[in-house]
């Protein structure tokens, strides 16, 4: 067994990658020490580390100023819906890149990714015009409806099912299974960590999206998070301590879920790679 060993390479490395990983996290740190510190004590110079006097009045004071729990409860069913109807679309759809031998399935798939190249605000204008045509604006589905498309999803996942040797196909074609049994009892539970990985790319996208709900949401009750962290920096009236609670309350959630899968998210970009 080959042993590890410590060589000044590696301690530079190391201290390296430690300078980089403090600098990162401390404004995060410090988002939550402010938010978690009475208003006449914070943004001192020098910054404290740890709040002091520790009140949660400011998570308190948000309700109000906007309906946070209403605009949660927005972006959680956006999310949601958006998340697993585009991880639904992306596994079926990759695997067909992967694995069905259909008439111009390449020039699709080009054509497929060099949507990717378009900026969304090129494409805001007909996706309006089409979501006014079905009666969706200023409606949660105008968010998610576009959404269950994610063309970097279905390459991703074509990439990844490409990894997966084929005899484990016709082996199971043997027995009888038909393309849907292969997928979801097969492929699927040997591809978890890039399914995590990209579930929790398409949950953020979506609990971050600003562009979406500012274009096609009006109504006060249909507001997601992101529009009401705007709304809420405006009117304030100086009291940042709570826009900083609320923008923790957004942040934390989705950085607890990050941690929670950055194994699987970690494995499945080091595995899947860019084989074709």
């Amino acid at each position: 067994m080959r042993r590890w060993r410590l060589t000044p390479t590696r301690v530079a490395i190391g201290l390296v990658l430690l300078v980089v990983g403090v600098l990162m996290v401390a404004p995060l740190l410090w988002l939550v020490v402010q938010s978690l510190t009475e208003e006449g004590a914070a943004f001192e110079l020098p910054p404290n580390w740890l709040p002091k006097p520790f009140t949660v009045d400011n998570f308190a004071g948000i309700d109000g100023l906007i309906p946070f729990g209403q605009m949660a409860l927005n972006s959680l069913v956006v999310a949601v819906i958006s998340t697993a109807g585009s991880m639904l679309v992306s596994v079926l759809a990759g695997y067909a890149f992967s694995r069905l031998a259909f008439p111009g399935r390449n020039g699709l798939l080009l054509a497929m990714l060099s949507a990717l190249m378009v900026p969304v605000q090129t494409t805001v204008i007909p996706v309006f015009l089409l979501m006014r045509n079905l009666d969706l604006v200023d409606n949660l589905a105008a968010l998610w409806l576009p959404a269950l498309i994610n063309v970097f999803a279905i390459f991703f996942f074509r990439q990844y099912f490409n990894t997966i040797p084929r005899e484990f196909d016709e082996a199971a074609r043997i027995d009888g299974a038909g393309h849907l049994w292969i997928l979801f009892r097969m492929i699927i539970p040997m591809s978890g960590p890039a399914i995590a990985a990209m579930t929790i790319l398409a949950f953020e996208l979506s609990w971050n999206n600003y562009f979406g709900p500012l274009i096609f949401l009006s109504s006060p009750e249909h507001m997601t998070l992101p529009i009401g962290l705007v709304a809420l920096q405006n009117g304030q009236s100086g009291s940042s301590v709570v826009v900083f609670a609320a923008i923790t309350a957004v942040v934390v959630p989705v950085l607890v879920v990050f941690l929670v899968f950055q194994r699987s998210f970690v494995a499945s970009i080091a595995s899947a790679g860019l084989k074709g």
